[in-house]
């Protein structure tokens, strides 16, 4: 009998290896294939040149000031936000582990002990009621494998690889990011130091003008109007230095959030109007977005986990087949555990095929296949919003660095208008409301001259991210 069930057994256990040999030769749902893009052959910008693309180009190139290169190595270190999606990337590592377990047989191991009391009434006749209570002891060995006939482990382990994927494509994305922000945060700091600059220099000039209308004012050459008119123009710049300084510590207090470390003073280098600008721009084919931004390609792998997902909905419609099995002992006494006569074996094959079950599995697919078009749709958003920005930065650089040289001139033509009211105000020819609306023009011009550097600076550093700048595919 025991020769007949182990035969058995071993018959069972031969079909089923013949099913696993067939194991990944029928899976359900369709492979990933990537969808067709309606993509421009180029910019829009044509003045837009044309070469490799400056994303070719590494960050600190792109950034020669030292400082600015320290502080971005420092942000890629300690940055909270980067630090969480490294660990997003092992989490989705660890899915991927738990998806692909399932593919393999699952042992577990087990230990009993227990004791069994019996009534006398349930005794057979003759049965001596002197043994009504026995202990029992157990050990033993179980296993169970799924068979993935059909791909529904696969296709779940395919969604998981797509997803760990796309975690380290968003950290890539998240690095890009940074450096975009850690340089825009620090030209912003070295901008407001530039007009608060500008406005300590205002403030000394104001203050020497105050003193000589005051001497005019007391030789009897000018009216007390022209003093307070002096006075009140003085005390309008100081307020206005004291908005700088303001915005300049929070400006160091947003870097030092970026760094990953409490508010403290930030070192300073090179002026924004010190750092090179490039005269042409090559921001490569519309085409090479696919390949260069880490976000567009996160979109294409959460595309490939959707399709996977459909998959693994359709394979719950198919039969599921599994192997189960259990070697062990029994035996009321603990010495006699390991002998022969206590010894249980089973080995038995499972087959489950859904029958019933109100459209719940139909349901399933189509919520997968409508997920799969939403993540379809966001993907091809996704591309048209990264043309957007590189056209954004390609015609924001361009006209910035317009605005620069116009502000430049305009800066130079003030301060001639500056240098007339003031020979025609001490020559007594003209009044000092003149010299006043001059002194309020220049002061506008210079710190209109010093945002258009800076926002030529910023859009440089905009475009740079936006065609994926520093990353490598």
């Amino acid at each position: 009998m025991a020769r007949t069930i182990l035969r058995r057994s071993r018959d069972t256990a031969i079909a089923f290896a013949v099913l696993a040999m067939a194991h990944g030769s029928c899976t359900v749902g369709d492979d990933y294939a990537p969808p067709t893009v309606d993509l421009p052959t180029s910019y829009r910008d044509e003045e837009a040149a044309v070469g490799e693309s400056m994303a070719s180009l590494p960050w600190p190139e792109l950034y020669p000031d030292p400082v600015l290169q320290e502080l971005i190595r420092e942000s890629l270190l300690h940055n909270r936000d980067l630090l969480v999606a490294v660990e997003r990337i092992d989490e989705a590592r660890a899915r991927v582990g738990i998806a692909r377990a399932d593919l393999w047989p699952m042992f577990a191991a087990s230990a009993s002990a227990g004791s069994e009391r019996a009534s006398a009434e349930s005794l057979p006749t003759g049965f001596p009621s002197n043994n009504l209570e026995r202990n029992v002891y157990g050990l033993g060995a179980s296993m169970r494998w799924e068979i993935d006939l059909f791909g529904r482990i696969r296709r779940a382990s395919e969604a998981q690889q797509a997803q760990l994927l796309a975690a380290e494509y968003t950290r890539r994305a998240i690095v890009l990011a940074l450096v975009a922000d850690v340089s825009r945060a620090y030209v912003e700091l070295r901008d407001f130091d530039r007009r608060l600059d500008i406005m300590n220099q205002t403030v000394s000039s104001r203050r020497a003008y105050l003193e000589l209308v005051r001497v005019r004012f007391e030789g009897g050459l000018t009216s007390e109007l022209d003093l307070r008119q002096a006075e009140a123009e003085l005390h309008r710049t100081e307020s206005q230095a004291h908005e700088f300084e303001r915005l300049q510590v929070q400006k160091e207090n947003e870097l030092n959030l970026l760094l990953g470390r409490n508010p403290q003073p930030i070192p300073r280098g090179k002026l924004v109007a010190e750092l090179p600008r490039p005269e042409a721009v090559p921001a490569g084919l519309p085409s090479d977005l696919l390949l260069r931004r880490p976000d567009l390609a996160a979109a294409e792998q959460a595309l490939v986990a959707s399709n996977a997902r459909v998959g693994e909905a359709k394979a719950l419609l198919y039969p599921s087949f599994s192997l189960t099995g259990f070697l062990g002992f029994q035996s009321t006494e603990l010495s006699d555990l390991a002998n022969a006569p206590a010894r249980t074996f089973s080995l038995s094959a499972d087959v489950l095929q859904p029958i019933f079950n109100s459209g719940q599995l139909q349901g399933r697919v189509e919520v997968a296949e409508a997920q799969a078009r939403q993540v379809l749709l966001g993907y091809e958003q996704a591309i048209l919003a990264a043309l957007r920005d590189v056209e954004d930065s390609l015609v924001r650089y361009r006209k910035f660095g317009d605005r620069r040289a116009t502000e430049a001139l305009r800066v130079a033509a003030q301060q001639k208008v500056l240098d007339l009211a003031e020979i025609r105000y001490r020559g007594d020819v003209s009044p000092y409301l003149d010299v006043l609306d001059a002194q309020r023009q220049l002061l506008d011009a210079e710190l209109n001259e010093a945002s258009a550097i800076r926002d030529e600076y910023l859009a440089l550093i905009l475009l740079y991210k936006s065609i994926g700048g520093g990353f490598e595919p």
